[in-house]
């Protein structure tokens, strides 16, 4: 008895060690769920009829179908701050650039969820579990991933660049490439930023976290709806101007960045909230052979302009260039790199410094 007691105490101490060596507290959800919002609905002419059937599908005449919607998936932890994050995703991603790491490790989602934020992680219109579109689609199989390494600053293909903070192993790269996801029809910024300013007309007040593509949509959806109180954009492609004060555009080998003019009320409104940007390493200053390089030269040189002018119209807009203040590594997809925490940290201590991580 006394060997069973001692081997049962054993074993508690060594459960006990290795939970003191896991510094991740449990994380409780209070609520989890999907649903889907925004969308239009196509109403065929005539009555629907169960028993007239074209083959072996019934007959279209009278019948409906869904589509242009937004899919969102979202986790409220217990005890969770008054805004929630609502995060929105690139060019060829959906919802899982959010939730995990190529490496397996948590991801935004998580990571702000134990820090006590809501999370809605969203799937746009004609993307990922939102597929189903209402214009036609033809996918086709193009093998591009290598252009996709070279532009998105991972490297030149095949070698990563020096002291990247992307996950250099294979596996990484393998899950990497099998988290993009092709259009389910041509990319319609309008039914995007309608679907996203209904998800903040369902949730109410939030904090909007976009990247890359999605950057120049969720402008438009503040300017759309006031309940998005704070922006914070990873690496945007576009960026809006007043129509009295339009900068030329900036040009480069990958194509010219030309400035996205706005009504200036509508820039007035967009400059009521606190912004914040941030961009990651290995762009230059100067023109680069480099296509990667030069798409992203070009978007950070629109991007200071941004700044620039918002600043001059009294708009609270902080531009971070990683590097700049000793951050080096990071490639387009900075926040789910090796070092997303110390990045998820910056974001944590602005939306503090902005009052913006209030308990309820």
């Amino acid at each position: 008895m006394g060997k069973l007691i001692l081997s049962i105490l054993s074993m508690a101490c060594l459960l006990i060690s290795a939970c003191a060596k896991n510094d991740k507290k449990v994380l409780v959800i209070a609520q989890q769920g999907s649903f889907a919002v925004g969308g239009t609905v196509i109403q065929n002419s005539g009555t629907f009829d169960n028993y007239k059937f074209e083959g072996w599908v019934p007959s279209g005449k009278g019948q409906t179908y869904h589509g242009d919607h937004a899919v969102v998936f979202y986790q409220i932890p217990d005890k969770a701050r008054k805004l929630p994050l609502v995060f929105l995703h690139g060019y060829g991603q959906a919802s899982r650039t959010w939730g995990t790491t190529p490496d397996g490790r948590e991801g935004f989602n998580n990571i702000f969820a134990r820090r006590k934020f809501s999370v809605y992680l969203i799937d746009q219109p004609r993307r990922g579990q939102a597929g189903r579109g209402t214009v036609e689609a033809k996918i086709a199989p193009v093998a591009d991933e290598q252009t996709w390494f070279d532009i998105w600053r991972m490297g030149i293909w095949p070698d990563f660049a020096p002291n990247v903070q992307f996950p250099k192993d294979k596996e990484s790269l393998n899950q990497f490439f099998r988290q993009m996801t092709p259009n389910i029809g041509p990319i319609d910024n309008k039914i995007v930023i309608d679907s996203v300013s209904a998800l903040f007309d369902k949730i109410g007040d939030g904090i909007l976290v976009t990247h890359s593509a999605g950057g120049s949509p969720g402008w438009a959806v503040r300017i759309k709806n006031g309940n998005v109180k704070a922006i914070v954009a990873y690496e945007p492609g576009g960026f809006p101007f007043p129509a009295d004060a339009v900068p030329e555009s900036v040009s480069g080998k990958t194509g010219t960045v030309s400035p996205e003019v706005v009504a200036v009320e509508d820039f007035n409104r967009l400059m009521q909230i606190p912004i914040i940007i941030y961009f990651g390493d290995y762009i230059p200053d100067e023109p680069s052979a480099n296509l990667g390089a030069e798409n992203w030269r070009v978007r950070l040189a629109m991007a200071r302009k941004f700044a620039e002018i918002a600043k001059s119209r009294g708009g609270d807009v902080t531009l971070v260039e990683l590097p700049k203040i000793g951050i080096y590594g990071n490639t387009h997809f900075l926040f789910a790199e090796l070092n997303n925490a110390q990045l998820a940290d910056l974001l944590s201590k602005w939306l503090k410094e902005k009052g913006l991580d209030n308990l309820k």
